[in-house]
């Protein structure tokens, strides 16, 4: 069972690691749901990690329709990436028909190339999973991270199944999205899935002595510069103990 544990900033990824993932996914902006980090941030997890980081290259948050522009940042992204020795990177174009922009796929990925490359739930947001699965073959994707189509993989098990074996071993189908401790065996018994992705959220105190109570959150929730977003190391652990016992 290969665990993917997405991370959000270097603290995180540094217990992603100790906590036993295999890959992290690396990216910016959880609120989003997930942006291009900064070359610092790539820089430094790439320099204190020895497993395979992956790279989310995505410009903004909100649809998977780019503008030239927009693609334009998402190629200089994918090479500032090769330069900072990223394992992969992750990444998914649409059309405005709800189908897999294949053609802008393929470049970014040929592109990207000898790294991996995956298709990130964009995936989800397709018309028809199924087409989607061959376009995704077609463009060169090595890997789709899924939930079925629904919110959560544990809702979408049923899906995720039908597109494991329609895959065949052609592009393997890593479940995510809602995955922990009570859900993550029922996905892995019902789909089958060799690889799985996760957050393990846990949070961690501010060192701050000093807070200012007047201003509320910075721009955020009240209170919430003070408890830091992190990757708790004995989740990653304990969840990839359970998918492992499932996969047997």
């Amino acid at each position: 069972m290969i665990v993917e544990v997405v991370v959000y900033n270097i603290a995180s990824a540094l217990n992603a690691q100790t906590g036993g993932a295999d890959r992290i996914e690396l990216c910016d902006n959880p609120g989003e749901g997930g942006t291009t980090p900064s070359a610092g941030t790539i820089e430094v997890v790439r320099k204190n990690l020895s497993i395979d980081v992956y790279v989310m290259i995505r410009p903004r948050g909100g649809d998977f329709l780019y503008s030239r522009y927009e693609f334009h940042a998402m190629k200089r992204d994918i090479a500032m990436a090769q330069r900072l020795s990223a394992d992969g990177v992750v990444l998914g174009i649409l059309k405005p028909d709800g189908t897999l922009d294949v053609d802008r796929c393929g470049e970014l990925i040929a592109f990207a190339r000898p790294m991996k490359v995956t298709c990130h739930r964009a995936f989800d947001m397709t018309r028809d999973p199924f087409e989607t699965l061959e376009a995704c073959i077609d463009a060169g994707f090595d890997r789709i991270l899924t939930s079925g189509g629904h919110a959560t993989a544990a809702e979408g098990v049923s899906k995720i199944a039908e597109l494991v074996r329609q895959a065949q071993g052609r592009i393997t189908i890593m479940p995510g999205s809602g995955i922990n401790e009570q859900t993550v065996a029922a996905v892995v018994r019902g789909t089958g899935a060799k690889e799985i992705h996760f957050s393990a959220v846990g949070s961690q105190e501010s060192g701050m002595i000093y807070r200012n109570e007047r201003i509320a959150g910075m721009g955020d929730d009240r209170g919430r510069e003070f408890m830091l977003r992190t990757v708790d190391p004995d989740r990653v652990r304990e969840i990839r103990r359970i998918a492992t016992e499932a996969a047997r």
